[in-house]
């Protein structure tokens, strides 16, 4: 349950226009998947009360990258 609380994670969405667009790489474009929230995921993985949740959000962003690289061949869009 915890991890699969991670997906409200995409909550970020609802604040782009439009909020899908099939040829948007969310890494790097939305507020919750840029570089240091990122960071942050990574660091909540190395404490043990917060390790759950720390993977749940790693494993969201990896799977975000993947398919930036499958959608647009692209690994991340850095944040400008």
């Amino acid at each position: 349950m915890i991890m699969a609380a991670t997906l409200l994670i995409d909550l970020d969405h609802l604040l782009a226009n439009p909020i899908y667009d099939p040829q948007r790489c969310s890494v790097g474009f939305h507020p919750l998947h840029g570089l240091l929230p990122i960071l942050l995921y990574i660091a909540l993985c190395f404490h043990r009360k917060t390790r759950l949740v720390g993977l749940g959000l790693v494993i969201h962003i990896g799977l975000d990258v993947i398919d930036c690289q499958v959608t647009n061949g692209i690994w991340f869009i850095p944040a400008s």
